[in-house]
């Protein structure tokens, strides 16, 4: 039976890469990537079978492919394509992930756990939108999987995946990147904006990137593991298309 990946949508922004291209009138090309916010894991091992994409017009369905990947090798500004295709163009209502009912895995000190989702969500949560798709125009979509907060380990030392994921249209929002050290600081790290908090933590060498940012100045807050110090940074300027560094950051 197929299985649907679980969505939680933390941001859902209805702009898209949009590129000039020679496809036909009616037709517009469709690519969705995956990237990942670090999480305390040696690999989360996914096996995506198909990405369905419902417009007005009707339903897509776009392979990805038979092996697992890991998930955990696109962080830090790195992501992988899962699929890209043409696809009729109208409304885009709704984007589904399907994976494979094997092949799904976490993996701790060598030791790979199978990774399962709850039987009530067999259909999944499905991951909804509201854009136009125009004919003529590719649009590619970048959904940034949470590591840290997708995996759920129950009471019997199983593992269920409940995957975070947030959809980011690539080119009209900025990035966020830097290192924190010392990396032993290991600090929770959050870009905040008016009312809106988005967090990731640092990875193993200390560097963290937030992709998807819109348009802004933002507050950034390092809260490590004690007996470290919380560190905040002011009017951190973030513009369209383009990564702010924020270079090596001082944990005390």
């Amino acid at each position: 039976m197929k299985r649907f990946l679980i969505i939680s949508v933390l941001s859902i922004a209805v702009a898209f890469t949009a590129c000039k291209n020679d496809q036909s009138s009616s037709v517009t090309k469709f690519s969705v990537r995956m990237t990942d916010a670090p999480g305390v894991y040696q690999s989360i091992m996914l096996n995506v079978k198909e990405i369905q994409v419902l417009t007005s017009e009707g339903t897509t369905t776009m392979p990805v492919g038979d092996e697992p990947f890991d998930i955990l090798d696109f962080r830090l500004g790195k992501d992988t394509l899962l699929a890209s295709e043409d696809i009729s163009a109208g409304q885009l209502q709704e984007v589904r992930l399907v994976l494979h009912d094997t092949g799904n895995a976490v993996i701790i000190d060598d030791v790979s756990y199978p990774l399962t989702t709850p039987s009530a969500h067999t259909s999944g949560l499905k991951l909804k939108l509201n854009a136009d798709l125009t004919a003529g125009t590719g649009y590619t979509l970048l959904l940034d999987f949470d590591a840290a907060k997708s995996i759920v380990k129950t009471g019997n030392s199983k593992y269920i995946l409940k995957p975070v994921i947030r959809a980011i249209p690539q080119s009209v929002s900025g990035a966020l990147k830097g290192m924190v050290t010392p990396a032993a600081s290991n600090p929770d790290v959050y870009a905040i904006i008016g009312t809106d908090t988005i967090g990731t933590i640092a990875d193993t060498t200390g560097n963290f990137y937030f992709h998807g940012l819109k348009q802004g100045s933002y507050k950034v807050n390092f809260v490590p593991k004690s007996p470290y110090k919380p560190k905040s940074i002011e009017n951190v300027l973030i513009s369209n298309g383009l990564v702010k560094d924020l270079g090596t950051i001082v944990i005390e």
